[in-house]
């Protein structure tokens, strides 16, 4: 007997949607024949019954359950053809994930069943399996999503105020002892207030989450006894991933970000929708590819058997069908709407704006968040490459958005790793890129510096290691980059050495100095503002365990120390405006106000000229950022603030002639790499000659440029979470 009566419900919107006396199902499918609904015990572990969905229209099947309420478990069946070689793999046998599913009930198994093919078979994937998959694959969960809010406003940070930091949610969290075991290592203990504390009195005003939309483990992984730490192997869009969760309801995470905003910090997730979990067509069946594999996902043209794989992970998504594209951009307005996320990083952007002739900034994907109310108004950030044809496009990517700069984060290592020909590139990039992003009315803030990321070495182990150690993976220490242009000072890995360590530190000191200093968008990877390592290991991919969680109780003094110069750091950036102005550098004379934005200088105070920034062997330069060329429109504190960058690159001590910028004025130091701990700003005449030690920079204002730093700001030790009370 029918449990739940059927009626034909709506096309739209897709998914299960709970109207408060019933929920609506509907799902997209081109070329399916029938749709079957399948109901399942609140654990998903029995199937209850099934049910045809009535209904058909403009490609969506659809039915209305009058009595079905939030907490219902269900998965879809899918007939239609089985002919790999026309691109369907239609298999009734396998139960389907619902791509618009909010959240997921149990986790998936890797067994034969999973695969719409007979493993072993003599032809592969067109063969044919009839076992039934609903043991072994996660189930949907309607959801109810009311949730009060209470007074929260999002913290709408200005894009030239940003400042990113990029960390995991389990690995942020799982070793911090003072939250409760349960809450370890999940939004809920991201939301935690001693965790949220940390984070604002830090001064980063965005945290981005590396992947939460609900992902697999890869099967070679499980059998290596490792898992997907990174998550970049999403299979829903829609639901948060289960193992984040401390409880089974979704609200879970409006909870955390309710916490973060409540501290004005912004909530960017990093989103991967140029793939999915099933991989190529050996993978298993988990959802697209039993629901209509010919419209989800881009086929060779000629053989439609095989999948282009510009991701190199197995398969594309097909972004140019408009169904598609419209789940791409229902999930993306989904999290930014209902769960009130501020912004989204895009896994291979690339991909997205690729259209069957090749990569298009006009394309679908791009006009359709240009064009959305919604999309347009969050912060939208590319990677913009992946490995397919004309793969790589920093630059390239439409006004509006952000990009990932690569090119800063190789030149800024390479000029402090003592490489030669240098100084001519850092200059365009520390100044905002201005060669790749100047055009179009970009800004600025659309180059998003960094110096390390998820992907590859914590900026510790850049400093610590000339050659990648990723015998941990089980791949022979293949995988990774063998390029980091990273440098070991001496000795691979740890030492004791205090001359390499100190030299060590500096490093660490310059990058963060290079980064939180220069115009852009700076990014910073969670840990290093404490020397995290991961022990040489650049593809931490697979690393469920604490070679990536943050080890809040290893930290020495020199992370405490590390930890307050970057919160130094972050508060000059905020206070002097220059440091993250709206509009590019250029170093053209301006006659009005008889003074230049930025120049350039040698050791002896005098221009730069072609032949030295020609010179390979140039490794010392100083930059002047003049306030008087930066006070336009509406004055801001310390906006007329007139600031010298001196970068020694060089490996011993060289003697720099401080600049006369404007008569009765004195410069006054605020950083310099070689005092790690010191918070006076002693102040030097005009022509005083700077030891500047080797491998160091220094910062320095007019003594009466702006109106300094506020006292709250600096000087005061910023407290790491601990087994105790921070307070």
């Amino acid at each position: 007997m029918r449990r739940f009566p059927i009626r034909e419900g709506r096309p739209f919107p897709l998914g299960a949607t709970w109207d408060g006396l019933g929920v609506n199902f509907a799902l997209f499918s081109a070329h399916a024949t029938k749709v079957e609904l399948c109901l399942f015990d609140l654990n998903g572990e029995r199937e209850l019954e099934r049910i045809e969905l009535p209904e058909y229209t403009d490609e969506v099947w659809h039915g209305y359950l009058r009595d079905a309420r939030p907490g219902t478990v269900y998965g879809y069946r899918v007939h239609g053809p089985y002919e790999p070689d026309a691109g369907h793999r239609f298999n009734p046998n396998k139960l389907l994930i619902d791509p618009y599913a909010k959240t997921l009930v149990g986790k998936l198994k890797w067994s034969d069943a999973i695969f719409g093919y007979k493993i072993g078979a003599p032809d592969k994937d067109l063969s044919f399996d009839d076992r039934d998959s609903a043991a072994f694959v996660p189930k949907g969960r309607v959801i109810d999503p009311a949730f009060t809010w209470g007074n929260e406003r999002r913290p709408m940070v200005p894009w030239e105020q940003s400042i990113i930091y990029e960390t995991h949610v389990r690995g942020f969290t799982k070793m911090y002892k003072h939250i409760p075991p349960e809450f370890r290592g999940t939004f809920s203990g991201l939301g935690d207030g001693r965790v949220v504390e940390y984070l604002r009195r830090l001064g980063v005003t965005s945290i981005e989450l590396l992947p939460v939309h609900a992902f697999v483990d890869d099967g070679y992984l499980i059998e290596r006894k490792l898992a997907n730490y990174w998550g970049y192997n999403t299979i829903a869009f829609f639901a948060p991933e289960p193992r984040y969760m401390a409880t089974p309801f979704a609200n879970e995470f409006k909870e955390m970000v309710n916490h973060l905003h409540a501290a004005g910090l912004e909530v960017i997730l990093d989103v991967v929708y140029n793939h999915t979990a099933e991989g190529n067509e050996a993978g298993p069946t988990l959802s697209f590819k039993g629901i209509d594999n010919a419209s989800y996902y881009r086929l060779l043209p000629d053989q439609k058997r095989y999948y282009i794989n510009d991701t190199g992970t197995g398969n594309t998504l097909n972004l140019s069908h408009q169904r598609v594209l419209q789940m791409v951009a229902d999930s993306l307005r989904y999290w930014a709407t209902e769960m009130h996320v501020d912004g989204f990083r895009f896994d291979l952007a690339t991909i997205l704006a690729r259209e069957p002739y090749g990569f298009d900034e006009g394309g679908g994907f791009l006009d359709a968040c240009r064009q959305d109310p919604v999309l347009s108004s969050v912060k939208l950030i590319a990677e913009p490459w992946d490995i397919g044809p004309g793969g790589y496009q920093v630059g390239q990517f439409p006004p509006g958005w952000a990009e990932w700069n690569d090119k800063y984060r190789d030149t800024v290592r390479a000029f402090w790793k003592g490489d030669e020909g240098q100084v001519a590139d850092l200059a365009r990039r520390i100044t905002g890129s201005a060669d790749l992003f100047n055009k179009r009315g970009r800004k600025p803030w659309a180059s998003v510096n960094f110096i390390t990321a998820h992907d590859g070495y914590t900026l510790n182990d850049l400093v610590s290691y000339n050659d990648k150690h990723n015998e941990a993976n089980g791949e022979d220490n293949r995988d990774g980059h063998s390029n980091n242009l990273s440098w070991n000072h001496g000795v691979e890995g740890p030492t004791n050495d205090p001359e390499i360590l100190a030299l060590r530190h500096r490093q660490r000191r310059n990058f963060l100095a290079t980064l939180l200093l220069s115009l852009g968008t700076p990014m910073v990877l969670a840990g290093d503002e404490l020397g995290r390592t991961q022990g040489g290991n650049n593809n931490t991919y697979a690393q469920d365990n604490e070679v990536n969680w943050l080890n809040w109780e290893s930290v020495g003094d020199d992370g405490r120390q590390l930890l307050d110069f970057v919160r130094r750091l972050i508060a000059i950036r905020k206070s002097y405006p220059i440091l993250h102005r709206g509009r590019f550098l250029t170093g053209q004379y301006n006659e009005e106000l008889d003074v230049k934005d930025v120049t350039w200088l040698t050791p002896d105070a005098t221009e730069m000229t072609e032949e030295q920034w020609d010179n390979g062997v140039t490794k010392c330069f100083g930059m002047v950022l003049d306030g008087r060329a930066q006070a336009t429109g509406i004055k801001r504190r310390g906006s007329d603030a007139t600031l010298l960058v001196i970068m020694n690159g060089h490996h011993d001590v060289v003697n720099f002639k401080l600049p006369e910028v404007t008569e009765g004025k004195r410069w006054k130091r605020l950083v310099d790499t070689n005092l790690p701990s010191t918070t006076e700003t002693p102040q030097f005449e005009f022509g005083h000659l700077y030891q500047v030690t080797g491998r160091s920079l220094l910062l320095f204002v007019l003594e009466n440029g702006g109106e300094g730093l506020p006292s709250d700001d600096v000087g005061t030790t910023l407290d790491v979470p601990r087994g105790t009370d921070p307070s």
